[in-house]
């Protein structure tokens, strides 16, 4: 695919999605590798994420260290006592460990510009700067870009408070539409509305909520379509396509209750196709990239699109500034190459030198199990038991999220507490794996989507009875 000032390196991929393309964005800007070998690398955050980053990067030769990390990360490196927004500690123990690449898993430490302190004090980072962050820490700053870059979205309006916004929508025709906080809200500010007094009940719950409130209110034309997610590493010069992911947002089963960080992801996905992922990096990714650029935010990092596929073709309902959970774990244990390669490269501006990455043939699944009263408050500190039966199912990898160790054992530390991903060469036979391997994790009140990747095993077999029915 041409781009202006740059060409195409086409790359293996999973067999739906070949060639993953690598494609290339104009800018002056330039850097250089660490000289010597070294791999000590440094992760922010502590959740499933995380667990799969330094599982990862640990199986590349990566020395690694984790800030805070859990009872998983503990088992492939070192945790460090800091929490992942105390940015000046976080500065001090790069220093001190001599870290030659820190990698940011959470968005709240990028918005509260923990890469900007990093370059500041002369340490290489993987993540995007404070301002470039704001495309997932402002909702109104994110359709900015999009309007700048011509990129397919929903229309929308913004408000300053609530008082605006109810007058918004009683004044208006009823039909569906979102409403959305403005600011950071861990996937859980987002309501999807049917009609005006469900629009009407969600202004009120953000007006009411003590951290969602603080920003404005976004209202937004409700897609209607198939949701998914494309991830892509970018060094705001080139971009690395990642094969696209479903996640599912939804606490229970059939999309059904309040919206969560992620309950379960698969990959790959039936519905989209190489020509259709073509089209999202030509009409959405790389634009983006450009009009970040023209705005002078150049973005360095994950670039996350949560993407409506419409009948009008694939539009973007929001865009995050990191790697999405559990959409990470899910892909991680795709990769056959280097994932160090990739991000060593985009923290260094040479994206365009690395080889695309491959990827197994075959699919992964990804189950979220959460502790009991998710995604509300939770009781935590209660023992997990069977993880190593688990782990020991083949083709299964299992991620700590909100877990601690104690005393050898390993306990729940919050909502999202263990992800499992199930491996195999095929989308069915992948989440038999992941769930064979859930049914051997127990504590009180663990639970679990039970339909993770049904949406894609669908339409596989739907689109196998057509092809049988035309042949």
């Amino acid at each position: 695919m041409p781009v202006p000032g740059g060409g195409v390196r086409s790359g293996t991929g999973l067999p739906a999605f070949a060639p993953i393309r690598l494609s290339t964005v104009p800018s002056a800007e330039g850097g250089s590798a660490v000289a010597e070998a070294s791999r000590r690398v440094l992760i922010v955050g502590s959740g499933g994420r995380e667990h799969a980053l330094a599982w990862k990067l640990a199986a590349d030769g990566a020395e690694v260290f984790t800030a805070p990390g859990n009872a998983g990360t503990a088992a492939v490196g070192t945790n460090l006592d800091c929490a992942a927004t105390d940015i000046p500690a976080l500065v001090r123990h790069a220093g001190e460990q001599g870290i030659d690449l820190t990698v940011v898993g959470p968005e709240a430490p990028l918005v509260a510009g923990i890469a900007d302190a990093f370059v500041s004090a002369g340490l290489r980072i993987f993540g995007p700067s404070r301002a470039a962050a704001r495309i997932e820490g402002s909702k109104l700053f994110c359709k900015q870009i999009l309007r700048r870059g011509d990129v397919p979205t929903g229309m929308f309006e913004s408000f300053s408070g609530p008082a605006r916004a109810r007058e918004f929508i009683e004044a208006r025709e009823e039909v569906p539409v979102v409403v959305k906080a403005d600011g950071l809200a861990a996937g859980k500010g987002v309501f999807v509305c049917n009609d005006r007094a469900t629009a009407l009940a969600a202004i009120d719950a953000l007006a009411a909520d003590p951290v969602l409130s603080r920003g404005g209110i976004l209202i937004e034309e409700r897609l209607d379509g198939v949701e998914v997610s494309v991830m892509a590493i970018t060094d705001g010069r080139t971009i690395v396509t990642l094969p696209p992911v479903q996640d599912h947002k939804a606490a229970f089963d059939g999309d059904t209750g309040p919206n969560t960080g992620g309950m379960g992801a698969y990959s790959p996905t039936p519905f989209v196709g190489a020509d259709q992922l073509a089209e999202i990096e030509s009409r959405i990714l790389v634009p983006t990239v450009h009009a970040m650029r023209r705005a002078k935010v150049s973005f360095q990092g994950v670039l996350f699109a949560g993407l409506m596929l419409t009948a009008q073709g694939p539009k973007v309902l929001e865009f995050n500034a990191r790697f999405g959970d559990p959409e990470c774990q899910t892909l991680l244990s795709l990769l056959d190459s280097s994932l160090w390669e990739l991000l060593d490269a985009a923290a260094s501006r040479r994206l365009e030198e690395v080889d695309p990455p491959a990827w197994r043939q075959g699919a992964a699944v990804t189950v979220v199990m959460a502790s009991e009263g998710y995604p509300g408050a939770v009781t935590k500190g209660l023992p997990i038991r069977g993880l190593g039966a688990a782990a020991a199912v083949p083709g299964v990898h299992v991620f700590h999220a909100a877990t601690r160790g104690a005393g050898g054992a390993v306990f729940s530390d919050g909502g999202r507490t263990i992800a499992v991903t199930g491996v195999d060469e095929t989308l069915a036979r992948a989440k038999l794996r992941a769930y064979t391997a859930v049914r051997e994790i127990r504590w009180p009140g663990a639970w679990c989507r039970k339909d993770i990747a049904d949406k894609g095993l669908h339409e596989e077999r739907a689109r196998a009875a057509a092809a049988g029915d035309s042949a």
